[in-house]
């Protein structure tokens, strides 16, 4: 403990102050619980998506033509789909750990009393800048695969002889 408080200098650090050091970097935690909860759903979706190309393997390899055809473009779609999510996933990630980097600073700056001001914006800039391009490329994502979901024609306009 004293060896902690020859590093730090001495300041007038009252409990008001910590207290108004963690209100401040408030904010930046409750970006980090969004900011989970979205790796949550990237997860969930990656997970599907790796589900239904395990089951398109066995029935490409077990095809021919243009269903062979139809079945190789759905696991083409799929593997862009896992790529874009694990983008989305890891700009997400890079995002939580500059917001850290932030909070450690906030509470740093006001510890040593040195000026990291300029640093602190700089790494909220860019962990707001990776946390939007993780959710463009999430956004992105969801287009492409609610495109690739569209019923084909030829079964919309299928019809059932009763046989007489």
């Amino acid at each position: 403990m004293t060896a902690a408080m020859e590093v730090l200098p001495q300041s007038d650090l009252s409990v008001t102050t910590v207290a108004d050091i963690i209100r401040l970097a408030l904010a930046p935690v409750f970006l980090l619980s969004g900011i989970g909860a979205f790796l949550n759903v990237c997860t969930s979706r990656l997970s599907r998506i790796v589900d239904r190309s395990r089951q398109v393997e066995p029935l490409l390899l077990g095809s021919r033509g243009t269903e062979h055809d139809r079945w190789l473009g759905e696991l083409k779609i799929l593997d862009r789909r896992m790529k874009l999510v694990s983008w989305a996933t890891g700009l997400s990630v890079l995002s939580a750990v500059l917001t850290c980097l932030v909070v450690a600073l906030l509470f740093a700056a006001n510890l040593t009393r040195l000026h990291y001001s300029t640093v602190i914006a700089l790494l909220f800039i860019v962990a707001m800048m990776a946390i939007a391009l993780g959710f463009s490329v999430f956004l992105y994502e969801t287009q492409l695969g609610a495109r690739a979901v569209r019923v084909r024609s030829e079964l919309l306009q299928h019809t059932v002889d009763d046989g007489e």
